[in-house]
């Protein structure tokens, strides 16, 4: 292996255009009996977290039972609506196309370090063909750890490399923390609700506005 790619996966990748919250409030009314009147912050956050938060939002507390709970009910009801996320979601321009690109090249490995649980980024790749290419079985997942440093640090030992044989590419100042924390260069990309500008200043080390530029994207990636 000469570089492992670290992929996010929400507004990286795919744009679930509003299945994931349904999904998300689906599996909270599960498990808690109440339904989901506000949620916690996602963008950049992990399950844990975010279920944590959410359900301090209306008055409840969380425990490990409690999450792995949410996380098979989270995972069974992506599963059940993986064909209304394939009709109303989309992989973000130029996914599809960059991720064969970097398949293709020989030393290339690429995987995911997302706060998802695994079986909804399982789902969420699948729905719009990304899963070949991405070798989740190095990945690290929202499962794992609550904060993205150590995600990042849990897919290195996995693949077993070390961080400069690495490169994590996402969209919110808590993925370019999370990189920086863990000695990785990371490439910005502006397709979620942070701007190009906020994603430089939390140190990014290149920013693009979209995946769209495979030549360019490849070149950036191989530093």
């Amino acid at each position: 292996m000469s570089l492992l790619v670290l992929w996010d996966i929400d507004h990286t990748l795919v744009d679930t255009r509003g299945v994931g919250r349904e999904v998300w409030a689906e599996a909270f009314e599960e498990v808690t009996g109440q339904p989901m009147r506000q949620q916690a912050r996602v963008d950049g956050s992990t399950e844990p977290v975010i279920l944590r938060e959410t359900l301090a939002l209306h008055g409840l507390e969380g425990s490990r039972e409690l999450f792995e709970r949410f996380a098979r009910a989270l995972g069974a009801a992506h599963i059940r609506r993986a064909a209304e996320l394939r009709e109303r979601g989309r992989a973000l321009p130029g996914a599809p196309s960059l991720l064969s690109a970097l398949a293709a090249r020989d030393g290339m490995v690429q995987t995911a370090v997302t706060g998802n649980i695994r079986a909804a980024a399982q789902v969420k790749l699948a729905a719009f063909g990304l899963d070949p290419y991405v070798d989740l079985t190095i990945g690290a997942f929202g499962e794992d750890a609550e904060g993205r440093p150590e995600l990042v640090h849990t897919a290195l030992g996995r693949a077993r490399v070390g961080a400069e044989f690495a490169v994590l590419v996402g969209d919110t100042p808590s993925d370019v923390r999370g990189g920086l924390g863990a000695g990785v260069r990371v490439v910005g990309v502006a397709t979620g609700r942070t701007s190009a500008e906020e994603l430089r200043a939390a140190g990014a080390a290149e920013v693009v506005e979209d995946l769209s530029d495979t030549g360019r994207m490849l070149k950036l990636l191989a530093g």
